[in-house]
């Protein structure tokens, strides 16, 4: 790859470039960076306590017993921090950036939320399934969301009845995990041009008749008489088990001209239903042009979206004689190798003036710390800066995740799911955290944080070139947006560079003062925001 390309892949594939990041990516080819990536792994989720919150039977108030009391009681056992913690730690260090970045893209299509669930251990098992799974192949996917007991008690699956089913889960498995509302053409258009029904109310209803009869595992104890009778009690720890006497045994009719006899069991009918949506042609498109979406480019052509969705039916793709996916539907590996090294995708800029995307708060707030060489904990980056930016990661305000995936950008024609939290007070955060990192020198760690290490860049290899403020600002903007940076915005930064003197007895700083003034006008820049 030449440096442009591997800067171009660099954002598209991982959370953010790094130098050595490049000079690596450089010395061989996309194709081969993308085989080792798909073969790459490590990063889980591990902080955070465990299932006593759900074993208690002392009938009182978890966090007033005394064994586990203290103010810190409800952030480490019921929240999502710790996993905050380990997702900015793995994103900013850990070198599977790829499996990362799509189980990110997964998290923000088959959403939990922490607002509406509590359990940390729950969400630790659910997201770690999700990096195991990232390669994976979508129907085990699916079929592992479907029996997670943090989906089941989000969307209602959980100890749902046959006798009044709810239809919350049946309904946003068909809407948003796999096939969404309108019939699509293969290359991701409707067909005929408008949009028509993909299923009905009464379909909706045949899923939920068909997903009943399921509750926790084994494992949940409580004080209590647990509720209904016969169900388990409350227990994240595991896949759901079924419930023989909720589950509708009656035949539904499902998509796909798929049906569920009469007679079957809960896992029988779950089998039913996932052979119904990986059969169902808007599959292909609906999740490859998601998948294009979270790693490539926001407005893709539909010929883009055609031949990923074309990898993801087959399970294979093949380029410059390497093939990837087992040859299975739905095989996710050669859904995101087409993606990634797709002639669209690849080269030094994009093909069509509207490629790329806006860079997403989670990708910013690890790409900045990644590029210049700092550290964090990531326990600013959650309640703090997530907020901030609207994009606290394991807390989306609903199933409909941070932003629409449909967004389109004020005043034009084009999509831009991101631009869905993008608005003028979160613009400005993002300058914020920028001053934060470089001028407020981040933060110190928190003692209460398991290996605690604050969060803070490191901008000392920078400052050997400070004194020619040419290579500094190019050195840099190679890292932050390459061949983006406009003739005329290059121009600026080194007027605001060179406006520092190189007077070390007036400024004992002032090589430090320049890389920082070159990196926040850079890193702020529309040409890192919008990575292509």
């Amino acid at each position: 790859m030449s440096r442009a390309e591997a800067l171009r892949l660099a954002e598209q594939a991982t959370f953010g470039p790094t130098e050595s990041l490049l000079t690596s990516m450089s010395q061989q080819s996309a194709v081969a960076w993308v085989k080792a990536q798909l073969a790459s792994s490590g990063s889980r989720y591990s902080l955070g306590l465990g299932d006593a919150i759900h074993r208690d039977t002392s009938g009182k108030e978890f966090c007033s017993l005394p064994a586990y009391a203290g103010p810190n009681c409800w952030r480490d056992w019921y929240s999502t921090q710790p996993l905050v913690w380990d997702f900015y730690r793995n994103a900013t260090t850990q070198p599977d950036q790829l499996r990362q970045r799509v189980a990110l893209a997964l998290q923000q299509i088959l959403v939990v939320n922490n607002q509406e669930v509590s359990g940390t251990y729950g969400f630790r098992l659910y997201h770690n399934t999700l990096l195991e799974q990232a390669f994976g192949n979508y129907r085990e996917v699916l079929r592992k969301v479907a029996l997670s007991p943090v989906m089941g008690e989000f969307l209602n699956n959980v100890n749902n009845d046959k006798a009044a089913p709810n239809e919350n889960f049946g309904r946003e498995l068909l809407q948003l995990f796999s096939i969404g509302t309108c019939d699509l053409n293969q290359d991701g258009s409707l067909k005929g041009g408008t949009c028509k029904a993909s299923y009905s109310n009464e379909q909706v209803r045949a899923y939920a008749y068909a997903l009943t009869g399921w509750t926790y595992p084994v494992g949940g104890q409580t004080g209590k008489t647990c509720y209904p009778k016969g169900s388990n009690c409350r227990y994240f720890g595991g896949d759901m088990v079924p419930l023989p006497s909720m589950h509708d045994q009656s035949e539904r009719a499902l998509l796909s001209g798929v049906t569920v006899p009469t007679g079957s069991t809960a896992s029988q009918a779950l089998d039913k239903v996932l052979d119904s949506l990986m059969q169902h042609p808007n599959m292909p498109p609906f999740l490859g042009r998601q998948m294009i979406s979270h790693l490539v480019s926001s407005n893709p052509s539909p010929a883009y979206v055609q031949r990923v969705a074309q990898a993801f039916a087959s399970g294979s793709f093949s380029t410059q004689g390497q093939s990837f996916g087992s040859g299975q539907r739905g095989d996710l590996a050669a859904t995101v190798a087409a993606t990634l090294l797709d002639a669209e995708a690849r080269g030094d800029a994009p093909a069509t003036a509207q490629g790329g995307k806006l860079r997403e708060p989670a990708l910013y707030l690890a790409g900045v710390i990644r590029a210049l060489n700092g550290q964090t904990d990531g326990n600013d980056l959650g309640g703090g800066w997530g907020e901030a930016l609207q994009q606290h990661v394991f807390r989306a305000p609903s199933v409909f995740n941070f932003y629409p995936p449909d967004f389109a950008v004020p005043g034009t024609r084009l999509s831009g799911p991101a631009f869905g939290i993008h608005n003028a007070s979160t613009g400005i955060q993002r300058l914020n955290y920028l001053t934060f990192l470089l001028f407020w020198n981040g933060s110190l760690p928190d003692s209460t944080v398991p290996g605690a290490t604050g969060t803070r860049v490191n901008t000392t290899v920078f400052e050997a070139d400070a004194g020619q403020s040419t290579v500094l600002v190019d050195r840099l903007a190679a890292l932050c947006c390459g061949a983006r940076l406009s003739t005329a915005a290059r121009a600026e930064v080194l007027r605001a560079v060179d406006s520092i003197a190189a007077d070390p007895k007036r400024n004992p700083a002032w090589a430090r003062d320049r890389v920082l003034q070159a990196a926040y006008l850079l890193w702020a820049s529309p040409a890192h925001q919008v990575h292509q």
